[in-house]
Parts: C-alpha cells; structure tokens; sequence
C-alpha cells in the first residue's frame, strides 16, 4: 500500500509538471495562470515553517497510516464515509480555517457549529471519533484533530475514486466555534453564480479553483429536499427552473412526488452529488428509496469528476448552484475542460484541496491537541 501511495504522489507531480508545460488555447484562451505550485508556496509563505510533510514522523510515525486503513474499513462496511468526510473538511475550514471547530459539541462555553442550518445534515462526526481513539492509543495527545479531519478526508476522495494529493500537517484545534460564521457564510444551493464566485473569492478561490472544487459533487447522494424547488414555482413563478433538461425535470418530478412541499431548504457542501450522465441505461437503478439520486452510478471509485461536469452540459445538474456554473463564460470553460480531460480535473482539484486544507490553520502554539475532538481540553 505504501509503494501505491508513492508512485500516487509521483504520478500527481508528474501530472503538475506535464500540465504546466502544455497549457494551450485548447483548454480556453483564458487558461494561462500562475505556476499553481508556486503561487500556493506564495500564498502559504511562513505557514510551511510549521506545517510539513510528514510532521508527525518522529512523534507519531503511524499516523497517517492508521488514518488511512481505519477510513478504508469503515468505507467498506459504509460507502457513505466518503462523502460525509468530503462535505466535513469543507465545512470545517470554509469558516475560520482548518482547525476542527465543526467538530465542537455544545456546552462549556461553546455554541457548536453543529447547529447551524446549513450544518444540520452533517455527518461523519463518529468517524472521526473513531480515528482519534485509534490514534490516542497509538500516541496520546499527539495528533490533532484537524488534521485527522483533512487526512481523513483526503483518503475519502481516494476511496471515492478521486485523486491523491499530499498535504502537510501540523494543524492545531481550536478552542472556539463560529456559529454564526457558519449559519451565514458557507455557500447554499439557492446560490445564482455571481453570489457563488463571491463566496469562494472570500476564502481565496478563483472561478477555476471554484469549479474544480465543486467537483467535490461527484460522490454521495443529493435528497429530493435539496432540489425540489427547482422542480415546480422556482423563483416565485409558475414553472420549473428552466435550466433543467424538460425530459429530466419530469423524471426528478416523479421520483420526488412525495416530499412535503414546506419541507424547508438546506444549505450545500461540496459532497452533495449532481445528477449522472444520460448515458446511463439503467437511470431507475441510482433512484433510492428515500426519494435522492447517488452520484456514483456506475458503481464505486468510477467517473469521479467528468460524470458531474458532463451532467452540467447535458442540463442535468440537480443543484441549483452547480447547474449555475454553465451560466458564465469563464466558468463554463472549465466545466467543459473537466468534462473531457479527467487528468486536468484530478489535478486542479488536487491542487485546490491542498489550498482548502491549508486555510487559516492554527499552528503551535496556537490552539491545542484536543484529547477529545468534541470539546476543548
């Protein structure tokens, strides 16, 4: 497994290189940009004095391998383990930083993250639990929390058939949570693309790194109660979002026929799924029983990226702010490059989940090693 990861890692830098060097009209007219490698040095200048490869190679030299084995088993007995990781890191460090603050329960001070609307539907929390027990077995209030959170989630993008991309560690945990942060600032599915690319230019992304992130759609299963108000008087109108494909629109009709109509909206993450291509001969067969459409429909660890882009192409986007990305020029661009050119999707969506994983992380001695991931020492 670990001579996997290496030649991983190698064929990821590899991919960097080749890319950097074949940056061509093809892609756009607009696709020349910054070495990325070099600007995230750039943007990350002083961070790397603290966070590294590797950090926990002399204190706790299994972490990382305990991380990966404890996802792999629990993804075997819950496929659902990948996504719910996906959507925690970037719930995690969307608001204030990669510093395991979503993690928080209430209480002792705290008003939890937990709480908030747009966290509601979170999951995931029991599986870190989990890891952590592992790791304070192995090395007691050592490895925090934060990074269990971005390690964890980068083995859910591998098992959900994403690509590998290193990461640095030496993150520590917050002693606060930002509730209101949270309820007010992570991105919705009622987003139009203006207010989308305003939120992700907040957190430093551009509308490339943008699209590549919400890549991220890929995996897991998208509910009806996500959707539904696309499918009927969407905007306040009479008629269904118009951007949806007329022949899908009614088969997502009639999947979603029973959902309350009250049923109150939710707020997005980057690990709830679009719709798959038309393509799919069997389309009844990613119909659940609970009224959602699964992502991965041609099984596990397939189509991760170009199935979720093609969709937006073919009108069938179930989010609202995902089938927005085919609204604008430069957007659109690169939801077509991603379409077809799987290795350029896996490589910028590498490079912006180092960017998410480093944002505003707390190093020592800032912050703490929670023995607890739930609550503050």
């Amino acid at each position: 497994m670990d001579f996997t990861r290496k030649l991983s890692f190698l064929v990821f830098m590899l991919c960097v290189l080749i890319s950097l060097k074949n940056q061509n009209a093809e892609t756009s007219r607009k696709a020349s940009f910054q070495n990325p490698v070099e600007r995230k040095l750039q943007e990350d200048d002083g961070l790397h004095e603290w966070l590294r490869y590797d950090y926990y190679n002399e204190s706790c030299p299994l972490a990382e391998r305990i991380i990966r084995s404890t996802v792999e088993e629990l993804y075997g007995l819950r496929p659902d383990v990948a996504p719910a990781l996906l959507r925690l890191v970037f719930h995690d460090c969307f608001v204030e930083g990669c510093d395991a603050s979503v993690l928080l329960d209430h209480g002792d001070g705290i008003q939890s993250e937990k709480d908030s609307l747009p966290n509601e539907s979170l999951r995931g929390y029991d599986v870190i639990d989990i890891i952590k027990l592992e790791l304070e077995e192995a090395c007691p209030g050592v490895v925090s929390c934060a990074d269990i959170v971005a390690l964890a989630a980068r083995e859910s993008v591998l098992m959900a058939g994403g690509p590998f991309y290193p990461l640095y560690t030496g993150r520590r945990d917050s002693i606060v949570a930002y509730p209101i942060i949270a309820t007010y600032e992570l991105p919705s599915p009622l987003d139009d693309l203006s207010k989308t690319i305003e939120s992700f230019a907040s957190r430093g992304f551009d509308e490339r790194e943008t699209v590549s992130l919400l890549g991220a759609h890929s995996t897991g299963t998208i509910h009806c109660k996500f959707f539904f108000h696309r499918l009927y008087n969407f905007s306040g109108g009479d008629g269904p979002d118009p951007s949806i494909d007329p022949e899908f629109l009614q088969l997502l009709r009639s999947n979603c026929n029973s959902i309350h109509h009250s049923s109150r909206p939710a707020s997005a993450s980057p690990s709830l799924s679009p719709l798959p291509s038309s393509e799919d001969n069997n389309l009844s067969t990613i119909l659940s029983q609970d009224a959602g459409m699964k992502m991965d429909y041609e099984g596990p660890r397939t189509g991760f990226g170009t199935l979720y882009y093609r969709s937006l192409l073919q009108r069938k986007g179930l989010l609202f702010v995902d089938q927005q990305l085919t609204s604008g020029a430069e957007t659109e661009t690169w939801v077509r490059a991603y379409s077809s050119d799987l290795s350029l999707f896996q490589r910028d969506f590498g490079l912006a989940m180092i960017k998410l994983s480093n944002l505003k992380v707390l190093t020592a001695p800032k912050g703490q090693v929670r023995l607890n991931c739930r609550k503050v020492n």
